[in-house]
Order: C-alpha cells, then structure tokens, then sequence
C-alpha cells in the first residue's frame, strides 16, 4: 500500500490527475454558421437560418417507453424507434433534427429527463428553387453536396468552435468547474455574377416555351459578353404529369452535351474569313445538293443562281457551308472549332462539366468533313456553343465565364474573384465582318433568326435545328431534336448575349420556338440593365402568326 501511495502521489500524480479531469470534461463542438450566397446586387439566394434539434442523454432518460409515448406524435418518429435510441448506450443521441419551431416548443414544454433541444444551422433559399441548378446543395450537416455550395465549401463552411464543460458523474454541469469557449468564425460569403431578377424572367420565359412546345426540357444562359460574366442560367424539365416545368438540380448547361447543328455554322464562317478564303460578298453557284464520299447533304429550301457568302450563313445552307467547310479543309476545321472552345472546358469549374466531343483529325472519315461542317457529329454544352459568340461580339477574344464576383470575409471585407482568363481567336476585323452576317440573319426576310428581333435593336444570332442521336442504336432518333438560338445585341456593340436550347420542342424548328424565347429574355434584360437602343434606325419585328402562313426559313 505504501509503494501504490507514493506511486500515486509522488511518481505520477500529474497523470492521474490529468485522467481525473478528462472523465469530467466533455467537449462540444459548435458548428460555423455557413457563409450566405447573395446575386450580383446584394440579394440573398442561399442563407443559414437556426433550427432546433431534439437530442437525448440515454444515461440521464429515466423513463424511455414514457418518454418515446410522448415523443412519437411530435416528432412524427416511429414509437420503437425513439424506444431503442432512448434506451441506448452513449451520451448523445438524435431524436429529430432540425425541426420547425413548434415542435420544439411543445418537446421543450414535456420537460422530460435527458431530452434537450439543440441550435443547428439549416440552409434556406429564400427564392425557393430559384437558380437551384446553380446553387447546388448541402446535406443535413450542412456540408455542399452539389452546385456552388460544393465547389465553395472551403470559402463558405467556416471554422467550427469548442465548448468544453466539466460535469459530474451524473451528468450535470459543475457550475464552479472549468469552462472554456472558443466560438465559431461564420464561412465567407458569396456575391454572385447572377441577376435574381433576370433569373427569375429568364425560368417564366423557358418554362412557358417549353409547357407550349410540349419539350421535354430546356437551358437557356444570359451573359455578358465582354466581363464573361454569367447574368441568367435556368435548366428546366417537364413535368410528366403536364403541369408547370420543374427546376432541374443538374445544371444542364454545362454537363448536357448535343449536336449543335447550323448553329455552330458560325465557327467555319469565321475561321474562312480570318484565312482569307472569302469575302462576306463573295458569290458562287451553290447547287442543291452536293455528294460527301458516301453520304449526300442538301438544302431544304434551295435557291437557284449564285448565293453570296452572307446568304449562306444568312439562309442556313448547308451545302454552301459544306463548301466553305471543304475551301477550309479538314484540318482548318479542327483547329478552328478548338480554337473557340469546343472540345475543352469552358473553365468555368463547374461539377459535372463535360468537355463536349470532338473527334481526332485520325477518326475523321469520308463524309466528316461535310456533316462538322454543319454541326453534326460534334457534342457541345450550352455554354461552350455561347462562348463561341462571344468571341465573335467581344471582337474576336474567348472570355472565360465565371458565376463568382466576389467573397466577403467575417470582417464584411470584399476579394474580387480573379479577373477571367481571355485569349483571341480571330481578327476584330473578321469578327466585325461575322457581326454584319449574324445581323442580317436575324433582319433578312430571308434569313432564319426573324423571331428574335427586338424592336429599337440591332440583334446578331443563329439558329440550330439537329437530330438527337439514339441511345439504343446506331444514328439518330426519329422525330427528336434539339432547337438552338444563340445570339448577341446591340450587334454593333454587343453588351448581352444569350443561348436558348430546347430538347425535343413542337414544331422542333429553333426559328420557331428557341428564337422569340431569346427575343423575350434579351428584351427584359435589356431593360433592366439600361441599355439603350441602337444608333441606327431598326425596322420592327414582324407580327407572329400562325407559323404554316408565314414563309420563314425553318432552321
């Protein structure tokens, strides 16, 4: 007994002690409040809001078939459920959490032994599903799970903080005993480059085509097209029962991928002007058809005598573009279509972003040449096929897009987001030349984009109408399609640029359907950002009829 007691008091009472005070001290860890989203103007489109938890001490429940009766209706938590976690081992337990305030006054009035109610934080979007896509999510600890909350859940979760207490064999708190907080540091916040306003006009609009069309779901992207800057990204699905289209939690604008078709016409065109092959006035004799090794391309509306370069892309031919695409040659084509983006990431950081698909010079067979020409056998998202318009009204140079303006620290202090990469990919003098062609596509009687005409407005773009490819079997499914416009206006100082892309829409002609929705967008956010109308006199956008009485080019 003598050795044990100076064992005890003289050799290692330090550690004994240092156990003693272990068995009595519990920490608490005290979660970081997680940093708010706000859009480009101070709105707040994600925030975290206290929510209260019901926990249990199974050590201190005297009672739990008594308690569990009492619990099971406010907590709407099967009865042997709450029996077995009240019954258990362990100091901690949930009950229920993050439960509305009610219920966690009526648990707190029970005053039942070992229950207590705990502060977590819960996200909400005081939107509701606005911008969902983009967004993203956290999961019940308020971990990012999706979206932006997942690529910024460094920037945004905080550092959480400790609460330790000293406590009894019983479990209760000794008031004299040792006390120590080191509280929680709130996660940074994040200012967005997103319009709510805009958002919220640019989903009204998608989800009406789309309910009109019967489409089976839609993206459309408004951008600045000088900063890069993304103002709008909606994704929307149909509602299989046919009521209003449903946000989509997958941001469809950058993972989707789809043939763009004559929309992406634009990149041959500008890749024969910056090699000098042509001339916007240049003339030829385009025939309606032409033979591509095995496979032969027409023109659904073809035109006899000779067609200028404008009026190819203006009328959509495809044989003129397959001629140009041919001047060019496969290898221009390739170098070209990577040189604006397709194939590679946008930059933008986006989870789930594809790449898109474009085939090596060495996969290229007979007919390639013909249907990349005109859009087919390549894959793009939403964005990339915008960021090549963009290149073209920001005169020539690619701008990397970005969704983040700016973090704010705990101490309300702004950090610009780093400025986005840009690199030329044409001429500004071949750029002001394909400005000119995209105008008239859209002013033309001939050309394909007259449904996207805003009254006081020069408006560029391009319409895409192109099959789906199947997923069951070699080429494409009957009957589906994919209708694109993309565009830019003022066209002779553009400020705004937007894409609409409808999946399997009725009639399926992207002149048709995705053109009066970028009309309709572009309108609104020319408003709201104070943009004033064009120098130059512009002639109104024709009155919309019914589209089997108007001759339009269908593209």
């Amino acid at each position: 007994m003598a050795v044990r007691l100076t064992q005890l008091q003289v050799v290692s009472p330090d550690d004994y002690a240092a156990r003693g005070v272990a068995q009595r001290l519990r920490a608490i860890v005290l979660p970081a409040e997680r940093g708010s989203i706000f859009d480009r103007n101070g709105s707040e489109l994600a925030m975290s809001v206290r929510r209260h938890t019901v926990w249990a001490d199974p050590r201190l429940v005297t009672d739990p078939e008594g308690a569990a009766d009492a619990l099971a209706p406010v907590l709407g938590v099967d009865h042997e459920v709450l029996v077995r976690r009240l019954g258990g081992s362990g100091a901690f337990v949930y009950l229920s959490r993050q439960v509305d305030a009610d219920v966690a006054e009526t648990v707190s009035s029970l005053g039942l032994d070992g229950v207590s109610l705990l502060d977590e934080s819960h996200r909400f979007t005081p939107a509701g599903s606005l911008a969902a896509s983009v967004l993203g999510t956290v999961d019940i600890d308020n971990q990012g799970t999706a979206g932006l909350e997942l690529v910024y859940e460094d920037r945004l979760v905080g550092v959480p903080g400790e609460l330790i207490l000293e406590r009894g064999p019983g479990g209760r708190t000794i008031a004299a005993g040792e006390h120590r907080l080191s509280p929680a540091e709130r996660g940074d916040d994040l200012v967005l480059t997103i319009d709510r306003s805009l958002q919220y006009e640019v989903e009204r609009a998608l989800g009406d085509q789309i309910l009109a069309t019967g489409a089976a779901g839609g993206s459309a992207i408004v951008m600045d097209p000088r900063t890069g800057e993304i103002l709008a990204l909606a994704n929307l699905r149909a509602d299989a029962a046919g009521g209003p289209p449903r946000p989509s939690r997958d941001n469809m604008a950058v993972t989707t991928l789809f043939e763009p078709g004559s929309v992406s016409k634009v990149v041959v065109a500008a890749a024969a002007l910056e090699e000098g092959l042509y001339t916007p006035e240049q003339t030829w004799e385009v025939p309606p058809a032409v033979q591509v090794s095995v496979k032969r391309f027409s023109d659904e509306h073809p035109r006899s005598g000779p067609s200028s370069f404008t009026d190819v892309i203006t009328r959509s031919s495809n044989v003129g573009t397959i001629q140009i695409g041919q001047a060019l040659g496969p290898e221009r084509v390739d170098a070209y279509l990577r040189r604006f983006g397709f194939g590679q990431s946008t930059g933008l950081g986006f989870p789930g972003e594809s790449n898109g698909i474009l085939l090596d010079l060495d996969e290229w067979t007979g007919p390639s040449i013909g249907s990349i020409s005109i859009g087919q056998g390549i894959a793009v998202n939403a964005l990339q096929m915008l960021g090549a318009f963009n290149a073209i009204a920001n005169d020539g140079v690619l701008v990397t897009p970005t969704l983040v303006r700016s973090t704010l620290d705990a101490d309300g202090t702004e950090h610009l987001a780093d400025r986005s990469p840009r690199r030329r990919v044409i001429s500004a003098a071949s750029a002001e030349q394909m400005r000119a062609i995209l105008t008239n596509v859209v002013a033309s009687t001939e050309g394909t984009g007259q449904r996207a005409q805003i009254a006081g407005y020069s408006v560029a773009g391009k319409t895409g109408t192109a099959r789906k490819p199947s997923r069951t079997h070699r080429g494409y499914e009957e009957g589906a399609y994919v209708a694109t416009f993309a565009g830019f206006v003022p066209a002779e100082d553009p400020q705004l640029s937007a894409i609409v892309v409808l999946d399997e829409p009725s009639p399926y002609y992207a002149s048709l359907t995705s053109a009066p929705v970028f009309g309709g967008i572009s309108r609104y956010a020319l408003r709201l950002l104070r943009i004033p109308p064009s120098a130059t006199p512009i002639v109104e956008p024709p009155v919309v009829v019914d589209p089997d009485t108007i001759v339009v080019p269908r593209d």
